[in-house]
């Protein structure tokens, strides 16, 4: 499993960093203010969490078990639909997207706590 979150984890920094540039060239000009700041919400949280995978793949060494899995795959999800949200609602206007946006949200934070206890468990 820490290969597979290692490697998860480098490939969603990747895509933060082509999707921050993409932002920061080629949509600042076509988004409205409010709407670039969203899709740049998207992408932080997204390169936290790709930091946050990596540390995961470190810990399934250290700690492993199954609050250490479930920890990295609900950064995954909260990627997905955090900041994939966040995107598309930027990019489309589609309001109620927000609405699913804090799902996300509380896949990052239980990733944490679930990261927390493996690691007091142990």
């Amino acid at each position: 499993m820490e290969r597979f979150f290692f490697a998860l984890g480098a490939l969603t920094a990747f895509l933060g960093v082509a999707l921050g540039a993409f932002g920061a060239h080629a949509l600042k000009t076509r988004l409205s203010e409010e709407m670039l700041n969203i899709f740049e919400v998207g992408v932080r949280y997204q390169m936290y969490h790709a930091l946050a995978l990596l540390a995961v793949a470190w810990a399934c060494v250290k700690w492993p078990g199954t609050l250490t899995t479930a920890s990295g795959w609900l950064f995954v999800a909260g990627v997905v639909i955090f900041s994939g949200s966040l995107y598309i609602l930027s990019l489309t206007g589609i309001r109620w997207l927000g609405a699913i946006t804090p799902l996300g949200g509380l896949a990052f934070l239980a990733g944490w706590i679930c990261l927390a206890l493996a690691a007091l468990r142990h």
